[in-house]
């Protein structure tokens, strides 16, 4: 079964997604549900700006499939917990997949299920364990036509950084990308390198598939703004942010701002404008 019908209900008819990340509470970490400590509101109150997608756990995915009417955003279901998001790293860790992950996402309605490939400093058995996720994900998501957006992620070591810190060498995220699409990603989600302006390197590793940039850990809005348009120049086609919407203190006008990046080519300026109601 193909996934091109699901990808169509994904990606808007200009060929680009907004997806707003809503699941960080699957990996048990304090830090993680600022602006979210209510799902429910958080959800009804990113509806309203309608993005293309919405990122949630299969236990959280009925706050947004429970809304009634035809257009509300799309599901993407994450796939995936892992336990590497601490200040500091436990002794053992792990990233394990949902049991049929993929079964559950087609009976919620998902246009999509997301998974980690993670790189760790000296944590190569957890590497392994993502690989071999994605693997077993390939082979489900191709009987039920369910697209696979691999989240190709390499972190600094927690001692150094902290939790969930990105790792921003393009020459450890460009392979790990390749990778990702090698192992049969339908959509790639990659972090940011450290130089934005050359993103399009990340993008051409990708050969072809489409890539939607994380937004990675709170920056100001300014910050943010300018390195989505940056990123949409370069060939992004969208984004998938969380924390820099949801723990804004206006997450519905962020939404509609990134929208207006995403879909309208809109500069920061316009953004900036959205967000604070400002008439040009």
């Amino acid at each position: 079964m193909s996934v091109t019908a699901r990808m169509n209900r994904l990606f808007h008819v200009d060929g680009k997604c907004f997806d707003v990340a809503i699941d960080h509470g699957f990996f048990n970490e304090y830090s993680f549900l600022s602006g979210i400590e209510s799902i429910e509101k958080a959800v009804q109150i990113i509806c309203e700006a309608n993005p293309d997608a919405v990122q949630l756990s299969c236990g959280q995915a009925r706050f947004l499939q429970n809304i009634p009417g035809k257009h509300k955003p799309s599901l993407v279901i994450r796939a995936d917990v892992a336990n590497v998001y601490n200040k500091e790293l436990p002794k053992y860790v792990f990233s394990k997949i949902s049991d049929h992950i993929v079964e559950q996402a087609v009976k919620l309605d998902a246009s999509a299920v997301v998974v980690n490939l993670l790189l760790l400093p000296n944590q190569p058995k957890l590497h392994a364990q993502c690989v071999a996720n994605i693997m077993k994900l390939k082979a489900e998501c191709e009987r039920y036509g369910m697209p696979l957006m691999v989240e190709p992620l390499v972190m600094q070591a927690n001692e150094i950084a902290g939790g969930y810190m990105v790792d921003g060498d393009l020459k450890k995220i460009v392979p790990l990308v390749r990778q990702a699409v090698e192992l049969g990603a339908d959509i790639i989600k990659a972090d940011p390198c450290d130089d934005i302006d050359e993103y399009y390197r990340i993008i051409e590793a990708a050969s072809g598939i489409p890539v939607l940039p994380r937004g990675g850990g709170m920056a100001s809005e300014e910050a943010i703004f300018e390195r989505t348009c940056r990123l949409m120049k370069q060939g992004a086609s969208g984004i998938v942010y969380g924390r820099n919407v949801v723990q804004h203190p206006k997450p519905k006008e962020m939404t509609e701002a990134f929208m207006a990046i995403v879909h309208e080519g809109a500069d920061c300026q316009t953004a900036l404008n959205i967000l604070h109601r400002v008439k040009e």
